[in-house]
């Protein structure tokens, strides 16, 4: 049986992506509401979604079966049946803030009158208060109502569809996520596994589920090989994460070793995936401004040791980490912007270095990334630039909007 989700290294032929259209989410807020929402501009709809529609269309003309989120989420709700809908969307409440009472009982009423692929738009693109004929009945709902125009927040990072999730292997980590403002978003992920009849009942891994406090996100997770994974210690990913998915992918799968890199803890490099992809057997893109002076970068590779214990060797030689995990004589290190520091934070601010290998050898990037994209041609490979203008507000690349289901093996 050939497994839905079969991901064995980042350059393998991409033969099934999930994605997520942009929509009213993107666009259902105001200034105001950004740092709360993790975004740094408002994109315009209509050209966000031309541009996605680009990507997607590319990704198709490439030989990838393009499948999206949205109507996974209610596909597998539908193949559930009302029980799971009634319990997804319970869980779904109770993480918006509404366990119970008047105000749970009114969105619940709401949610449910809407036919299943309504209400999961509904949900992804927020309730407002102004969208629900209610009024609070008890002086407690009513003293604390406020100005805020939401029940339920939109999820307007959600196109970007690598982070909730990782495919490793025939299996995926599905993940507990840093901030409020996403945390939801992981929920859908676990529905479809659980109840599309694509996932369901198929033996599929799950290396470690939603339900933990410490975090990892799906932009820090990068495959390597079939037995190497790169996780970045970052902004959005902790040590403790990174530990317990090795342990468990050590005693279950066919992964021997994870190199956890630690990339500095801010915005614009809130992912591993940020400033550092695979895009070839021997060849990565780096962003300068993650290695300090001599190149130096602090890792840890981490392998099994006795009685599930881990064994951890720190190296700050990047370069020679990866030809020691992958048994190469030598690679190549591209970097983000030619290395001109102008241009460099430029283009990694606009995601330069966050490609998407479709095969070994071939990149789907941003066209804004003008002189990284030209520098990878130099180095021999091909590169497939799609429309960015409006996508690139919410400060995620082509890998960022992917996520990869089934690669060929190399």
């Amino acid at each position: 049986m050939t497994s839905p989700i079969h991901v064995m290294s980042e350059i393998g032929k991409l033969k099934t992506v999930m994605l997520k259209r942009p929509n009213v989410e993107v666009e259902n807020f105001t200034p105001d509401m950004m740092e709360r929402l993790l975004f740094d501009d408002i994109p315009y709809l209509p050209i966000a979604q031309q541009e996605h529609d680009n990507f997607a269309e590319t990704l198709r003309q490439n030989g990838t079966e393009v499948l999206y989120l949205e109507q996974l989420s209610a596909e597998a709700l539908d193949d559930g049946g009302e029980e799971v809908k009634l319990n997804f969307l319970e869980q779904m409440l109770a993480e918006s803030g509404y366990v119970a009472g008047v105000t749970h009982d009114a969105l619940k009423e709401y949610l449910l009158s809407l036919d299943t692929q309504a209400m999961v738009n509904k949900i992804m693109g927020g309730v407002r208060k102004n969208e629900l004929d209610f009024v609070p009945a008890d002086l407690v709902s009513a003293a604390e109502e406020d100005d805020y125009p939401f029940f339920m927040d939109p999820m307007p990072n959600l196109y970007f569809t690598r982070d909730p999730a990782a495919s490793i292997g025939d299996g995926l980590s599905i993940n507990h996520m840093t901030f409020a403002a996403r945390q939801r978003e992981s929920l859908f992920m676990e529905t479809i596994i659980k109840y599309h009849h694509r996932f369901s009942n198929k033996g599929l891994n799950v290396w470690r589920d939603r339900n933990h406090d410490t975090r990892i996100e799906g932009g820090d997770e990068l495959v390597l090989s079939d037995h190497v994974l790169a996780i970045g210690v970052s902004q959005r990913t902790s040590a403790d994460a990174i530990e317990d998915i090795a342990r468990n992918l050590f005693a279950k799968s066919h992964f021997d070793k994870v190199i956890a890199i630690k990339i500095p803890h801010n915005h614009a490099m809130m992912h591993l995936d940020t400033v550092f992809t695979m895009i070839n057997t021997d060849q990565f893109t780096v962003h300068p401004g993650i290695l300090g002076e001599g190149g130096h970068i602090d890792t840890w590779t981490i392998t099994p040791g006795k009685d599930g214990q881990l064994n951890l060797d720190h190296q700050t030689d990047l370069k020679k980490v990866l030809k020691d995990a992958l048994n190469l004589d030598d690679l190549d290190l591209i970097p983000t912007g030619n290395g001109d520091p102008i241009i460099a934070g430029r283009e990694q601010w606009n995601d330069g270095s966050n490609t998407l290998a479709i095969a070994p050898g071939v990149v789907v990037t941003y066209n804004r990334n003008y002189v990284s994209n030209e520098l990878l041609r130099k180095h021999g490979l091909k590169v497939i630039d799609v429309l960015s203008s409006e996508l690139s507000r919410g400060r995620g690349g082509p890998r960022c909007m992917s996520m990869p289901l089934v690669r060929e093996d190399l």
